[in-house]
């Protein structure tokens, strides 16, 4: 899912794996059932006696695929393929579906953690993250982050415990 074991240093260990919040995935579940039925519908009532129903249908099948490609398949490989791995030392951010992209934020960087909730967010149970780090970046903004406030209480425990020192956070 996230980070592989081989990608961790000595002593350093997963806290917390995750992908962003399933709430990502309800447009394009709802964009998959109306292009399917529309789709459907229009190959269906395209008469069989039009001198150019194959066709017809043929086109219809094409933009249907194109259109499920693009608001459904992509959105959820994007979705799939964004992973954090919240670990002893870091926090991992990937994302990318052909061209990959990882960023790592060293605990001991991390200046800040703060979460932000609107209402619907919180009966969903996630949220926002900023994570401000002293690094090129500034403050990195994570969008639809589940469990959010478990995961800014174990992200503030580990960034406590690297200023302390206690780098394995045990």
């Amino acid at each position: 899912m996230g980070l592989p074991d081989h990608h961790l240093t000595e002593g350093e260990r997963i806290i917390h794996e995750f992908h962003p919040h399933w709430k990502r995935l309800i447009l394009p579940i709802l964009a998959f059932i109306v292009v399917v039925v529309a789709a459907g519908a229009a190959i269906y009532f395209i008469p069989s006696d039009y001198g150019y129903s194959g066709y017809a249908r043929i086109a219809v099948a094409v933009v249907a695929v194109v259109a499920l490609a693009l608001w459904s398949f992509i959105p959820f490989l994007k979705w799939k393929t964004t992973s954090y791995t919240l670990t002893s030392h870091r926090l991992a951010i990937s994302t990318g579906i052909l061209n990959k992209s990882d960023e790592d934020i060293p605990m001991a960087k991390v200046n800040s953690v703060s979460s932000d909730q609107r209402f619907v967010e919180r009966v969903l149970g996630c949220g926002t993250l900023r994570v401000e780090s002293a690094s090129e970046k500034g403050e990195i903004i994570l969008r639809d982050i589940p469990r959010i406030q478990l995961v800014r209480q174990e992200l503030f425990r580990l960034v406590e415990d690297a200023s302390d020192g206690n780098i394995d956070g045990k």
